[in-house]
């Protein structure tokens, strides 16, 4: 009797832990068995999720039961549909089988269709399809933003200090180099995820139309090593604070790099200080309008109709297209697909189109630098001791057409960029009296990356009354802050799988 009582309890046990499992699944392709990255994934015709760069994904807990219905599709690929329970019994992974043909095997044309003539008509629809109509939604959004900053080397070297002692000297100089390779040992990381409601619209006023949007944030986390900076900005204040440290206290100086000098004052004082920083915090914008203004931006810079960016898509001419075949999208329409590479100087890009054979608009765009190419590069190493270049420029972007209403809506984007630096610069704080009177120089060399990768979900997006939208009070937020990534905190939430880096990734000093 106890042992069947026994066997009982682990059984209830069991089912309940299993009720309260996230599910996480993997899609692949029937023939080489690799995983598909960024798979459109529509649970129960409602919700849309995507697989990782890994092809990983996981579904909510209210999503992860055995009735759940999940349509799988991917631009090239059959769409597939299956239940939870499905996925289950095959392992948790999902198998895709391509579907790329040419039209006159499907017996739509015999004649091959024009590359060019494809192009020139998404570039004649580009205002059409891309352009909002001002119909008031609310999307639920998860963006994901990490930054890296990886040195490969860092130099200071205090070459003059009238005034001060030669332990300060060597005290400053060594507290520089350990901060310099504690940098290179250990390059700065961070992951911030933030899933909103954001919630658009156009209204009238005076006689003039203007956009209105309003970010309700639901969950924000940032994974970071605490006391760690990642940002240049944040990079120089260290630095700088930790010289400062090092001056007279109850004066003020003057900074001066090579022929350019700052009017800021700054000095150790701590009055003075207060009543900057006071100053500073009326001028700098609360978390949520950071954030609504770099959603905002976002959006627009990844719009094919307003981004210049994109060439490959705004100024065909620029470019060699290469017909490669056709599909069906997930509404069992057809897609071009189109390949190209650069024609013209301005040409950056490589990479692939998907164009719909309906509208020509462009579905999907996958796209990375030429190899050699190179974005807003500057060379003034001879000249001032500066040189940098984003040397990476790769990703993919997803559009959904809209339910209600003309043209078609980002659904989907994973933007990568990476920049090289060098500065090679003399740095001196003066003291600001009646005459200049230098206090410390010293000369400062850096060489590295950094970089900086965004991915960006609409989950969902649905119409909602303008009149709501004025009514609703935005509030300012603040990140959790996490040591390691839990799943947990997502339990409730469909969100990106994050990789296996980020999942590795873990804050302690």
């Amino acid at each position: 009797m106890q042992k069947i009582s026994f066997s009982l309890l682990l059984l209830v046990l069991s089912l309940q832990f299993s009720v309260g499992q996230n599910i996480k699944g993997k899609i692949i392709d029937i023939n080489t068995k690799e995983s598909i990255p960024y798979a459109n994934i529509l649970i129960n015709k409602s919700e849309s999720m995507i697989s990782n760069a890994e092809g990983y994904f996981t579904l909510s807990e209210k999503n992860s039961q055995d009735n759940t219905i999940l349509l799988i599709s991917y631009l090239g690929y059959v769409n597939q549909e299956l239940a939870v329970s499905t996925l289950k019994n095959n392992d948790f992974t999902i198998v895709l089988t391509p579907s790329i043909f040419e039209l006159n095997d499907v017996n739509v044309s015999n004649k091959k269709p024009n590359a060019y003539e494809i192009m020139a008509n998404v570039k004649a629809n580009l205002a059409n399809n891309y352009k909002g109509d001002g119909s008031p939604s609310k999307d639920l959004l998860f963006y994901r933003n990490s930054e890296s900053f990886n040195p490969k080397e860092i130099e200071v070297e205090i070459d003059k200090s009238p005034g001060f002692t030669k332990q300060a000297l060597v005290k400053v100089n060594s507290d520089l180099k350990t901060f310099a390779n504690s940098l290179i040992r250990n390059p700065p990381k961070e992951y911030t995820d933030i899933l909103c409601n954001y919630y658009t619209t156009n209204i009238q006023k005076d006689s003039k139309t203007s956009f209105l949007s309003k970010l309700d944030v639901l969950k924000a986390t940032k994974l970071k090593k605490e006391g760690s900076a990642v940002s240049s900005e944040e990079l120089e204040k260290k630095a700088m604070n930790m010289m400062l440290q090092h001056l007279d206290s109850t004066k003020f100086y003057r900074v001066k790099s090579g022929l350019f000098g700052s009017r800021d004052s700054i000095s150790m004082r701590k009055d003075w200080n207060q009543k900057r920083d006071q100053k500073k915090n009326k001028e700098v914008k609360t978390q949520l309008t950071l954030t609504k203004t770099n959603l905002n931006s976002f959006l627009i810079r990844n719009n094919f109709s307003q981004s210049e960016k994109y060439n490959f898509v705004s100024k065909p001419e620029l470019y060699d297209y290469t017909y490669e075949g056709t599909t069906y999208t997930a509404d069992n329409e057809f897609a071009y697909i189109l390949s190209f590479k650069p024609r013209k100087s301005k040409a950056k890009y490589i990479g692939k189109l998907y164009v719909s054979e309906n509208d020509y608009a462009v579905l999907r765009a996958e796209f990375t630098l030429d190899e050699g190419e190179k974005l807003n590069s500057l060379n003034l190493k001879l000249l001032l001791g500066i040189k940098a270049s984003q040397n990476r420029s790769t990703g993919t972007i997803i559009y959904k057409k809209k339910k209600e209403g003309n043209g078609y809506y980002l659904q989907y984007a994973t933007i990568e960029t990476g920049q090289y630096f060098y500065v090679n610069r003399p740095l001196k704080f003066i003291e600001l009296t009646r005459q200049d009177k230098d206090v410390l120089s010293l000369d400062i060399k850096v060489e590295g990356n950094s970089g900086s990768k965004i991915e960006f979900l609409n989950l969902t997006r649905t119409p909602f009354a303008t009149a709501e939208i004025q009514k609703i009070k935005e509030q300012d937020f603040k990140y959790t802050t996490i040591k390691s990534y839990d799943p947990k905190i997502w339990k409730d939430y469909n969100a990106i799988e994050p990789l296996e880096e980020m999942k590795r990734f873990k804050a302690t000093n």
